[in-house]
């Protein structure tokens, strides 16, 4: 049987990988040793060149099915792992049949829940984690998304600005549809409770909480916040016409959510005595959006979030806000974000990505100025930052040349630019 790979953007050196082996045969010649979650299928992850890939060996229709309904849901913009192909036709020298496998791109950065505990997370961290997967969740049932197997296992995690973003990065049960019917969606609530009942326990055991942990009490805030978030976005508000004020506040709310609104359904009474309101468009990831827009920064919708109330203070303190914004939006990223980010040593920029080591350098440099009583320079901050706390973390992501060059960011001359900047008092 001859090899097959079907790939929207296919790597060459894909045919290289030991296809005629099964996955658990796979060595260090081409394994990287980075964390994977927990899986009923063999999970390997490699690298060719700048890329790095999951490999997952499955039954053939299930990686066909699963692989176009990532594409599906990359297309909607919804957050999950980017599929690269189906390898299918493999088999051993001898002739033996082997399953298929599903590639996929590694999100970079991105660790399974155990990995971020295993990795000194503090277990009052966890809350921040389940709600990334409420906000996942809420996020799929709204673009018609049925999961059928939710749980932390399922869902890699990034860092956002001390908070944490979940991305879906197993889809096998799960079913794409115009819109969920309120029993799909209490489903996938159900399977949730139980799925992150036994992972919190799980976590218990294995010592990573406290034995005075409560997994009952954080499991009953889920279906509390997910309904909270869902009619938050979905809801209908009525108010009178006295209160037209209430539109733009519910606006406001969901932009603070991390949500915009291109489409309202604005109802009046034939008498026009009262007004109804639903948001019927919803589109996550306002900030993000925001921040992409003025400086291409593609982060996080929480570090975006920091990035701009960084950039606001930048424009007031050096009383630019007459200037254009994108302009000022420029002028920050060259002169304070990209000289900052610049200084992490190369042998460390596995650790965290730049917009959370940013967001990490300005928290430190809030500590040490309350520490000193003093304003810090954020350069001094950083330099702090980098021997006292940045070299005692774990690698999250493998650092490597920029793909396209092949070199690594020139550093100096990008901070010798902070020098120019006068400090910053936020």
């Amino acid at each position: 049987m001859a090899l097959r790979i079907v790939a929207t953007k296919p790597n060459p050196a894909l045919v290289t990988l030991p296809w005629h082996l099964s996955l658990e045969e796979w060595g260090d010649d081409v394994v990287v040793p980075l964390p994977r979650g927990i899986s009923r299928h063999i999970v390997r992850i490699v690298r060719l060149g700048p890329d790095v890939y999951a490999v997952k060996q499955t039954r053939e229709s299930w990686a066909n099915r699963e692989y176009r309904l990532l594409r599906d849901l990359r297309r909607l913009g919804l957050p999950s792992v980017e599929p690269v192909g189906v390898v299918s036709g493999r088999e051993t020298p001898d002739g033996e049949d082997i399953e298929p496998a599903l590639v996929t791109q590694h999100l970079r950065y991105s660790l399974p829940y155990r990995s971020l505990f295993s990795h000194g997370l503090p277990h009052d961290s966890l809350p921040k984690i389940v709600d990334a997967l409420v906000v996942l969740l809420v996020r799929l049932h709204l673009a018609g998304f049925f999961w059928g197997d939710v749980s932390l296992s399922n869902v890699l995690f990034r860092r956002s600005a001390g908070e944490f973003s979940a991305y879906l990065v197993d889809a096998e049960t799960g079913e794409l549809h115009e819109r969920l019917t309120d029993g799909q969606r209490a489903h996938d609530l159900e399977v949730a409770l139980t799925n992150i009942y036994g992972e919190l326990l799980d976590l218990q055991a294995g010592g990573y909480l406290g034995e005075s942990f409560d997994p009952d009490s954080l499991v009953e805030s889920v279906e509390a916040r997910y309904d909270g978030l869902w009619r938050e976005l979905t809801g209908t508000e009525e108010f009178t016409t006295d209160e037209i004020w209430r539109i733009e506040k519910r606006i406001e709310r969901l932009n603070d959510l991390g949500f915009d609104v291109d489409e309202l359904d604005i109802v009046t009474d034939w008498d026009g005595a009262s007004v109804r309101v639903q948001p019927k468009v919803v589109e996550a990831n306002h900030h993000a959006r925001e921040l992409q827009r003025l400086t291409g920064l593609d982060v996080e919708e929480n570090q975006a979030r920091r990035l701009l109330n960084d950039l606001a203070a930048f424009t007031a303190y050096h009383d630019l806000g007459g200037e254009e914004r994108a302009i000022v939006a420029h002028r920050w990223l060259t002169r304070v974000y990209e000289p900052i980010t610049a200084m992490v040593p190369p042998e460390m920029r596995g650790r965290l990505e730049p917009a959370e080591v940013f967001h990490e350098i300005l928290e430190h440099r809030w500590f040490l100025s309350e520490q000193t009583g003093a304003p810090v320079h954020t350069k001094d901050a950083a330099r702090s930052y980098i021997d006292t706390v940045l070299t005692e973390r774990p690698e999250e992501a493998i650092a490597g040349p920029d793909p396209a060059t092949g070199e690594l960011p020139a550093v100096e001359e990008l901070v010798d630019d902070l020098d120019e900047v006068a400090e910053l008092e936020r």
